[in-house]
């Protein structure tokens, strides 16, 4: 195994870690895994490889705001909500280790929603919701570091 080998490994690995833990850009660590393997290859496979993984990562990217975005239309929860759980989510990731960015966002979001809905009831309707939209954005961005790891790892079998 090569050092290339064994670096782009590490960096995908912990790239598809920072994408379920929110702490590390996991999409850029998986291309950058990709690239570390590729570019010293310097031939049409690795080219190959890092324009495909590249494209899938370009691609799901996309797809990861298009459906959160219009699942939080549809439950109607306001932009300004989303901006105070995200605010409130970095306060938490440095108050509460480890799910502080979780609690902060749950927090913000219905904090921001109960002063707009003035009904308990309603803001965990509206929170639910952008709760859901996130989720789906986790997975639509697993999945796309899966598939540029899985066309790696099919660029490692045609070596």
């Amino acid at each position: 195994m090569t050092p290339e080998i064994l670096i782009a490994a590490v960096l995908i690995v912990v790239g598809l870690v920072g994408i379920v833990v929110p702490v590390l850009p996991g999409l850029v660590l998986v291309a950058a895994g990709v690239a570390v393997w590729a570019i010293p290859r310097g031939d049409a496979l690795g080219w190959s490889v890092l324009g495909v993984a590249l494209a899938v990562i370009v691609v799901g990217s996309v797809v990861k705001y298009l459906v959160p975005g219009r699942k939080l239309r549809d439950a109607g929860v306001p932009g300004r909500s989303i901006a105070l759980g995200a605010v409130l989510g970095v306060v938490g990731f440095f108050v509460v280790p480890v799910v502080g960015l979780f609690l902060g966002f749950v927090l913000g979001v219905y904090l921001a929603e109960l002063a707009r809905l003035k009904t308990g009831a309603l803001a965990w309707q509206s929170t639910r919701g952008a709760l859901g939209a996130v989720g789906w954005s986790i997975v639509i961005e697993l999945v796309t570091g899966v598939v540029a790891a899985g066309v790696w790892i099919g660029g490692l079998v045609l070596t």
